[in-house]
């Protein structure tokens, strides 16, 4: 009979990681003089665990008297352990002769368990599967790591990030842990050269293996050591910014990073609108997840992966020279360990154009399109597909371009008292776009007065709503002809515009998402 240890998933969901773990992780990070991440400090965690337990087993198996054998003969009082009831432990409380014709004597014993229950097995049997003693199953066939790692890995992780956070003696670095102890003294002068070297990269980040170099720190025997202790100085100093995704330690200065890198563009600020989600029907939820607006809320389509997404711009984006990342394209941009904000490249699809650009986490946008915008002439309305790239911490992006020609679209028309009509166009189109959501914008500066009135929401979404009405025969909006247009003169994300469509007795649904002013209402 061979038995494989194992550990219940009970034992890992509901372990505490003990003073006692901690420092027998400072131990290996001691020993090994390399900052580990964190997956492979609970990959050594969940090994020590295993190691323990199994210690313990054998220890406890030891001392729990002889292993039960159905061939071996018992007397009252004899101490058992049983491998095939998990190494259950029991004392022999009453012996008898057994009855069955088939085979010769054999006995009965009674075995009271530790929990007080008690069973009867066989002694005294010449011939049966269990009289062989148990052998360990050899670790490579009972992954009992590798089980505990795929399925408890991520909260083990969590457990393990919260006690370390707490740890004076660890510091972190890009996702990596170090005892404190360990790291190299930087001084005062090597941060200023490497603040000099940065400066001469004029804003373009560099990895910590370029720095060294250049600012001639010894690397000794260890040079990952060093590469560490000087991340650590450089998060320490304001002066820095780690800005690189996740598996590379990219290092920029503040100072040089684009205005709306550090900041949101004006055009991206959104002042909340109170608004009650419960009232958005499934047609209008389902409208909502299309938009791909960074400021709608997570949901169930935001766990399915993506290669590509097809973007509609809006004119705060268009203006700022900004991507929304929304739940769902949030998976195609890269993401880091700390920082909120990321230093990429976007490629262009059509052209192989590299372009420099900014993953702002925080708040929900990719910023560095600007130029790209005006070379392809796009207006608010065109369509921008986003894709994976072939190389880590690139990102294709391409505009659904087409020859130039001229096409009837909506046209936003800005008077010189801050008010705005709309009007059907011909205008110089060079790129797909989107019916409902395209509007031509002749000078965006145009729309700057309308923005800096501050008008409240309501009375801003009756304008639009009216203007937008004149343009239809039965005066027939769509909710996303709607939504479009309204970003026009204010940023809003579609929730609060549709709670109101259903909510504002001005509204009147008139079937498949249209809407339209009620007339007595709104004299």
């Amino acid at each position: 009979m061979t038995v494989s240890f194992k550990l219940s998933n009970d034992y890992w969901q509901n372990l505490q990681v003990t003073p006692q773990d901690v420092e027998d992780l400072h131990t290996i990070l001691f020993e090994r003089e390399t900052p580990l991440t964190m997956r492979e400090l609970v990959t050594e965690f969940i090994e020590m665990r295993v190691r323990a337990e199994k210690q313990a087993e054998e220890k406890k198996r030891a001392s729990g008297g002889q292993t039960y054998l159905p061939k071996n003969k018992y007397s009252i009082g004899d101490g058992l352990i049983f491998p095939a009831l998990e190494w259950k432990q029991g004392r022999v409380s009453a012996v008898r002769s057994g009855v069955n014709p088939s085979i010769e004597s054999f006995d009965v014993i009674t075995v009271e368990f530790e929990d007080q229950s008690s069973r009867m097995f066989a002694a005294g049997l010449a011939s049966h599967v269990l009289n062989d003693a148990p052998a360990d199953v050899p670790s490579e066939e009972d992954p009992v790591t590798s089980i505990a790692m795929n399925e408890f890995g991520a909260a083990i992780a969590k457990k393990l990030e919260a006690s370390f956070s707490v740890d004076d003696g660890l510091v972190k670095i890009a996702g990596s842990w170090f005892p404190r102890a360990l790291l190299v003294d930087i001084n005062q002068g090597q941060l200023n050269l490497v603040e000099a070297v940065l400066d001469m990269a004029g804003g373009e980040p560099l990895p910590t293996t370029e720095l060294m170099k250049d600012t001639e720190l010894p690397t000794g025997d260890n040079p990952k050591l060093v590469e560490f202790s000087l991340n650590h100085a450089l998060q320490e100093d304001e002066r820095f910014d780690e800005v690189g995704p996740v598996g590379q330690t990219l290092w920029c200065l503040r100072r040089l990073e684009p205005d709306f890198v550090r900041e949101i563009p004006p055009q991206l600020i959104y002042t909340h609108q109170e608004h009650d989600r419960s009232v958005l029907t499934p047609e209008m939820l389902a409208l909502e997840t299309q938009l791909e607006d960074e400021l709608t809320e997570g949901s169930e389509s935001s766990r399915e992966e993506v290669d590509s997404v097809t973007i509609t711009l809006i004119y705060p984006h268009l203006r700022a020279g900004t991507l929304p990342v929304s739940q769902r394209t949030r998976k195609l941009f890269p993401t880091a360990y700390e920082t909120p904000r990321v230093r990429f490249t976007l490629i262009d699809g059509k052209t192989g154009q590299a372009i420099p650009a900014w993953v702002v986490l925080e708040h929900g946008y990719v910023f560095g399109l600007r130029e790209w915008y005006k070379a392809h002439q796009l207006i608010p309305g065109s369509l921008v597909e986003v894709r994976k790239g072939e190389k880590s911490g690139e990102v294709i992006v391409e505009a659904k371009t087409q020859r130039s020609s001229k096409d009837w679209v909506r046209t936003v028309m800005v008077g010189s008292d801050g008010g705005f009509v709309f009007a059907t166009l011909k205008q110089p189109i060079t790129a797909e776009f989107n019916d409902r959501m395209v509007v031509h914008v002749p000078d965006f500066k145009a729309l700057d007065p309308i923005w800096e009135k501050r008008r409240t929401f309501d009375d801003l979404l009756l304008m639009v709503m009216r203007e937008l009405s004149k343009s239809n025969p039965q005066g027939h909006v769509h909710a996303q002809e709607l939504y479009a247009a309204m970003n026009l003169v204010r940023r809003v994300p579609p929730a609060p515009i549709f709670s109101a469509l259903e909510t504002n007795p001005k509204f009147k649904h008139v079937g498949d998402m249209h809407f339209r002013l009620d007339e007595e209402t709104e004299s």
